[in-house]
Parts: C-alpha cells; structure tokens; sequence
C-alpha cells in the first residue's frame, strides 16, 4: 500500500477537520492510503518543542514519515500571511532530507484556514510551497475544472485548499470547502499512483 503523509498544525481544529477531507480524498483512490501526523507546539519560554507525545489525535511527525511516503499535503493556519511557527519549527528541522533528497521528486499539496475572508490565505499556501519546492517536490493545485472553484463563497484557491473559520474559529467547513479538500486529495492521489507505477 502506497502512503501520502498528511501533515499539519491545528490550534482550534479547523486544520484538522480539512486534513481529514483531504484524507478521504488520498483513501478514495485504491492503493492509496493517508498517513495523518501532526507536529508539536513550540514553547513560548524557549525554542523547544513540547511532549514528544500528543495527549490526542494523530501521532506526531517523525522524520521517517517523509523518507516512507510517496507524497505529502501539508497545512497550517494563517498566521499574519504565513505558515504557523510550529510547522515552519518541524521544516526548519528536516536539513537531513534535503541533504539527502528524501523529497525530491514526491509530490505535494498546501492547505490553509483563516479566520478572515482576505486573511492571508493565498499567502500562507504560497509560504508553504517554499521549503517543499527546495527539497525538489512537485506542487500541485487545484485546477479550475473542480467547479466549487468557481462557485465557493468562503475558502478555496487554486493554490490549495481553504477555509474561513470566522473571527472567532466556529465556521464549520462549507460543502465548497468539503469538495475542494476531499478533490485535492484525490488529485494528489491519482499524482503519486501515476508516479509510483
């Protein structure tokens, strides 16, 4: 069974709510399953992460799972236009895999969550794409052909997946929303087993 790891930083769940769409989408395709991981907060009294155990949801991300996937849709909320600290922390930490080209050639997806309409979510998507593009990924996005692009009154962009969760985080995810996540993981999907055969 081909894995794609699915990774991302959640504060108030919305991330992982559209990691979990997109991971329906990777698990649609046969042959290919979602490995979810998250990484861990990073200490506001020092530069260290926290436990090395989440007190819940998916495990927390270890080098290994980059060397053992064969793609990866990697997401973050929106923190002023770029990616969250925790996240841009882990990246920052993965000079092994870019010295060894672990990455090159995989391919990738970003997603995001602002609280805002215009809160930086083409931005931090764009953010995102910057380390995977020096590790020799392939980014892909979501073409117009998906027609919730067309018609999303919230989040979605051809750059990734996204969602507006409102000033105060409680927006659900839209059918829009829903749609986009679940397409891009379905394309990342049908990308990497088009790649592996």
């Amino acid at each position: 069974m081909t894995e794609i790891l699915v990774l991302y930083y959640s504060r108030n769940g919305n991330v992982a709510r559209m990691a979990q769409q997109i991971s329906r989408g990777i698990d649609s395709v046969k042959d290919i399953k979602a490995r979810i991981r998250t990484v861990p907060p990073v200490s506001a009294t020092c530069e260290t992460s926290e436990d090395s155990i989440p007190e819940s949801g998916p495990p927390f991300v270890q080098h290994e799972d980059l060397a053992e996937c064969a793609g990866l849709a990697l997401g973050s909320p929106t923190r002023f236009g770029n990616m969250a600290a925790p996240l841009k922390y882990f990246l920052d930490s993965t000079s092994d895999a870019w010295v060894s080209g672990t990455l090159i050639g995989k391919p990738a997806v970003v997603f995001t969550s602002t609280a805002s309409l215009h809160g930086g979510q083409e931005s931090t998507l764009l953010s995102m794409m910057l380390p995977l593009l020096h590790h020799g990924m392939m980014i892909l996005g979501i073409p117009y052909s998906q027609p919730e692009l067309l018609t999303t009154t919230s989040g979605g962009t051809p750059y990734g997946a996204s969602h507006t969760a409102g000033p105060d985080d409680k927006l659900e995810l839209t059918e829009d929303e829903k749609k986009l996540c679940f397409a891009l993981g379905k394309r990342l999907a049908e990308v990497t087993k088009t790649l592996v055969s």
